[in-house]
């Protein structure tokens, strides 16, 4: 919970926008968006109920079960959010079905502009240290910017925490990458080695490693060698 109220504390500060209240996503995103909230003094809002008896849609095999989850599981609460701008604070992006879904939602129960802020890097590359992410493919911002993404999920405006703000939020001192944090799906490097992983993957990696190069140069030197 103290780590999760920096995180958006930060995320605030990098990307604020005027707005009338701040909800979460139900239930893992809660705690970020009245962190969120308290940082910016807005009201915090249930704006989005959850039936408790649906899996997280994520997991689901398949993009229509993904979809058909998301009707299922979240609804709108048209008295708070109808002819309002809201912030809508995510843990994070995969595939982007859930937060496009729910901001339809929002948007069909009357709200006004609804601005996503995600509590977390772009999550650009695949994890093998056992999240059910092995492959690209599967990952909406590997494939799309976040203006593109903005877009494709309906919304008004789209902001990520940082890298550089994930590493400050925390405050680990390790000597270690990223100060010891694992951040290799939002960075594409891998300190502990990919292994059976690496020869079907280091090409295709190799590609969005060049692709984060030239949009963060900051972490890495004139050949490529990371700096942190």
């Amino acid at each position: 919970m103290q780590y999760v109220k920096l995180l958006v504390k930060k995320l605030a500060q990098e990307s604020p926008v005027n707005a009338d209240m701040v909800i979460g996503v139900p239930n893992s995103s809660l705690s970020a968006a009245s962190g969120y909230a308290e940082e910016i003094g807005l009201p915090y809002e249930m704006g989005l109920v959850k039936n408790q008896y649906v899996a997280r849609t994520f997991i689901q095999p398949t993009q229509e079960l993904r979809e058909q989850g998301v009707r299922v599981k979240l609804s709108a609460v048209k008295d708070i959010v109808d002819g309002k701008n809201i912030i809508l604070v995510d843990d994070s992006i995969v595939r982007g079905t859930t937060i496009r879904r729910i901001v339809k939602m929002l948007k069909d129960s009357g709200a006004n502009k609804v601005h996503v802020r995600i509590a977390s890097p772009e999550f650009m590359f695949p994890s093998f240290y056992g999240i059910d992410v092995s492959t690209t493919a599967e990952l909406i911002s590997a494939s799309k910017s976040p203006e593109e993404i903005k877009d494709y999920i309906g919304a008004d405006s789209l902001a990520y925490l940082s890298v550089d703000g994930l590493i400050e939020s925390i405050g680990l001192d390790y000597d270690a990458p990223y100060s010891g944090l694992c951040v290799e799906s939002f960075t594409g490097d891998y300190p502990a080695g990919l292994y059976d992983y690496e020869a079907n993957y280091k090409a295709h990696l190799s590609h969005r490693q060049k692709q984060y190069i030239s949009k963060n140069k900051h972490f890495f030197d004139s050949e490529g060698n990371l700096n942190v």
